[in-house]
């Protein structure tokens, strides 16, 4: 519990301190750019916020190691994820860093925790895929490929104040709950701690803003939410793999759809931003910005928009928690999911909004 106090306030503090010092590192951490597609902000913001969240996990690891010297995985675990983080930082600080060094960074760190972690997706509970993931190369490398794919969506979904940070607490929630029910203490502990740790820097990004993720954030929640979801179907095989697609859902149909939306829709390249997720449609088509006449209008808006998508992420989380151990079930569940999120993204696009969808 101390470790769990301790990464909760040492990231609301640091996060106190990097938006107190803004005058000072604002000349390269502030994201300025505001005509992106992907931008909703209307003032320079410190886009640096993963810091304290990894201070805060550094701490949180430290003091449970010092009181159970046998158990370095937890170690092994930052060490994993320094690459993610440390590119995602990067491009925060310089912005000159492209998606492809980012995503390979990033496969880098996964390839770290298949080695050191033993984390591997060994099948999928469908009989002929899993015996190709019964051959070590393919499962190594759909492994990375999966946990890269992960952490970039988080990226991905980080479009509004508290959107991916919240659906990233609602995740590690549930692998946590999952954690304690199988008495895991290495699978509760590294989610309660992340889930802590981006609390308190929630509680300054929701609602008004105050400082951003950025890719570092983004990447690291991601990469660590993405081997901890490996890791519980690992060393339980009651669950079905099945559970760590459906707590993941959201941000996995968002990465597709996106992949899909600027491939083979638009022609585009798939790593190209544009102003159209599922987040900012729900901004401009339900919440409705060209009524928006001053900064308060914005930040309502602003702040409206993410709850939409925690919901829309807890219907995913809430059947694997109920049904954690039936394949057929999640299988079921997360089709019903993916046809119900297109459906919902086609009759927003072509203003068809549902009536309930409306405040």
């Amino acid at each position: 519990m101390i470790s769990l106090l301790t990464a909760f306030f040492i990231s609301f503090f640091a996060t106190i301190l990097i938006i107190r010092t803004q005058k000072l590192h604002g000349g390269i951490s502030g994201d300025k750019d505001f005509d992106g597609p992907q931008k909703f902000h209307i003032a320079a913001v410190p886009r640096i916020g993963g810091i304290g969240i990894a201070l805060a996990l550094f701490a949180a690891i430290a003091i449970n190691y010092q009181n159970a010297q046998d158990d370095p995985p937890g170690m092994l675990m930052l060490f994993c994820a320094l690459p993610a983080f440390g590119i995602g930082l990067t491009e925060d600080l310089t912005k000159q860093i492209s998606v492809r060094t980012r995503l390979l960074l990033t496969a880098f760190g996964a390839g770290l925790a298949t080695i050191f972690l033993h984390a591997r997706i060994t099948g999928l509970d469908l009989p002929f895929i899993d015996l190709a993931f019964s051959i070590p190369a393919i499962s190594i490398i759909f492994t990375v490929f999966a946990i890269t794919g992960l952490a970039n969506a988080y990226n991905i979904i980080d479009g509004f104040n508290g959107l991916s940070s919240m659906v990233g607490i609602i995740t590690l929630l549930a692998l946590g709950y999952i954690g304690f029910k199988f008495n895991d203490p290495f699978i509760f502990f590294l989610s309660f701690s992340m889930a802590a740790a981006i609390m308190g820097f929630f509680l300054l990004n929701y609602p008004r803003g105050l400082i951003f993720l950025g890719d570092g954030g983004a990447y690291l929640i991601g990469f660590w939410i993405a081997v901890l979801s490996v890791l519980v179907v690992n060393r339980h095989p009651e669950i079905s793999p099945w559970f760590a697609l459906m707590i993941n859902a959201y941000p996995i149909m968002e990465t597709l759809f996106t992949i899909y939306r600027r491939k083979f829709h638009q022609g585009k390249n798939p790593g190209h931003p544009d102003g159209i997720h599922f987040h900012s449609l729900i901004f401009r088509r339900i919440l409705n910005p060209t009524d928006i006449h001053n900064e308060l209008d914005w930040f309502n808006a602003n702040s409206k928009t993410a709850p939409y998508l925690w919901i829309l992420s807890s219907l995913a989380t809430v059947p694997a928690l109920v049904f954690w151990s039936s394949t057929p079930i999640l299988t079921s569940f997360f089709i019903l999911f993916s046809i119900s999120y297109v459906w919902l993204y086609k009759r927003i696009v072509s203003f068809k909004t549902p009536t309930w969808m409306h405040l």
